[in-house]
């Protein structure tokens, strides 16, 4: 572990960490601190930094949606990590799988929903 820690430029205390599901797929991109990850890689599920309320929190923690860690990875300049994981449910508190289910369409300048919900947040988050 401390291998891994040496070999990181954290930022301001942070390190960008893009997190995909075990077929590839981009789920989110959060940020993990010095305790973000060393839990993650105590316990094997992904923690992170939330700049929005400044502490470290177990993903899934509030809806159950956890993320267990099948692989860690650094870049070339030790400036980011890539995380893939065995999602349960979703990633999204949008309901969906992944958080990047909408994209850009140049030509209207608009966002088009391009997945299913797979959960109603109101259900998970309450209202």
């Amino acid at each position: 572990m401390e291998n891994l820690l040496e070999k990181l430029n954290f930022k301001n205390g942070l390190v960008p960490a893009i997190i995909v599901a075990e077929d590839g797929q981009a789920l989110t991109l959060c940020y993990m601190d010095e305790e973000a990850l060393r839990k993650t890689l105590d316990t094997g599920e992904v923690h992170v930094f939330r700049r929005s309320r400044g502490r470290v929190m177990k993903k899934g923690e509030s809806s159950g949606h956890t993320q267990k860690v099948m692989e860690i990875r650094i870049d070339c300049e030790g400036n980011s990590l890539l995380i893939v994981v065995r999602q349960r449910v979703a990633a999204c508190h949008m309901g969906y799988f992944t958080c990047y289910y909408r994209r850009y369409e140049p030509a209207e300048d608009s966002f088009q929903v391009r997945e299913e919900k797979v959960f109603d947040p109101q259900d998970v988050y309450g209202g």
